[in-house]
């Protein structure tokens, strides 16, 4: 899902990672990984992640720099992974898979013309996560103790339901905007960056806006999703003006002679999703460094160096922090 444009109506504030200590996130694990696993492909020389086999693992070297930060900050993630694509969801993956086609070719011509730096730039834009990555990146997790949830479908609908429903979880964690629409209280963004996280607030959104949560809904779904196009000429604010003055999105449509397929169905994806709590989470994290090291840089063949300076914060962070804290 994208709907970035949705930040024009969000209530958004900065929040301190001091602010965060013992708290619990359910991070959108394809969200958080892909975004590792671009911007380390854009700035690693291939060889450095592809092994003897011809494997690609550059997830390894992106989950070790990613991962510090919550252990520096006793902020404990949970990595929620997609189940599978819902069937509306079919149209926008093959657009994805269309672009990536296409930055593919863009990217074997620059090569061809010695334009190394511009190659790598679009090989970031080709990444997917393949069956290695998905595998090797919960075995790396495993290794260090962080928990797993496997969602039915998609995983920040799982994130979000687990920030609204269980006592455990305090946020979702996300860059997109999605988690709005999804209900979750408290969505922390920007835990990819070195900026202090971001942190949407559900509650004071639709507040701000005098709306209910279907109404935001209806808002999304006229700006349009990956389950749908939007409605032409409309952007958030005439959404939310429309939506106001004709009660729900069956009123805009009716109003301007318009029909979105599936628009009940998509709705649902939103206000009742195919979530599970058939989970169970252990928060005392134990990670054993010396066994992820060895997968990593042995069984993996990442270069020791690559990886050194991530494991070393997390060593650090734990030995400061102490294991009976990081719950």
């Amino acid at each position: 899902m994208g709907l970035a444009d949705l930040r024009q109506l969000a209530v958004l504030s900065e929040v301190g990672y001091e602010d965060l200590d013992g708290d619990v996130v359910a991070v959108d694990a394809h969200n958080w990984l892909y975004r590792y696993l671009t911007t380390t492909v854009k700035f690693t020389r291939d060889s450095v992640y592809t092994t003897g086999a011809g494997e690609e693992v550059a997830n390894l070297i992106g989950v070790v720099q990613g991962l510090p930060k919550f252990f520096e900050h006793d902020l404990t993630p949970v990595f929620v992974f997609d189940g599978g694509v819902t069937e509306l969801k079919t149209e926008e993956v093959t657009r994805r898979r269309e672009k990536r086609e296409e930055a593919e070719k863009r990217m074997e011509a620059a090569r061809e013309a010695g334009e190394q730096i511009k190659a790598a730039r679009l090989e970031s834009r080709t990444q997917r996560l393949t069956d290695v990555i998905h595998r090797t990146t919960r075995d790396l997790l495993e290794h260090l103790d962080i928990p797993i949830v496997e969602a039915p479908a998609e995983g920040e609908a799982q994130a979000a339901a687990m920030a609204r429903n269980d006592p455990d979880v305090d946020y979702a964690g996300s860059e997109d905007y999605d988690t709005l629409l999804l209900g979750a209280p408290y969505t922390l963004r920007k835990l990819t960056t070195s900026d202090d996280p971001e942190l949407m607030d559900f509650e004071a959104t639709l507040a701000e806006h005098d709306i209910t949560w279907s109404q935001l809904v209806d808002i999304g779904i006229l700006c349009g999703t990956d389950f749908n196009e939007g409605l032409r000429g409309y952007g958030p604010k005439t959404a939310l003006s429309a939506v106001k003055e004709h009660g729900d999105l069956w009123g805009v449509l009716e109003a301007e002679d318009e029909y979105i397929e599936y628009a009940d169905q998509i709705r649902d994806l939103f206000l009742d999703p195919d979530v599970t709590t058939e989970y169970d989470l252990d928060l005392s994290i134990d990670p054993d460094i010396d066994a992820a090291r060895t997968y990593v840089t042995e069984t993996w063949e990442i270069p020791p160096e690559e990886v050194a300076r991530g494991f070393e914060r997390i060593e650090d962070s734990v030995a400061q922090t102490g294991l009976d804290q990081f719950t």
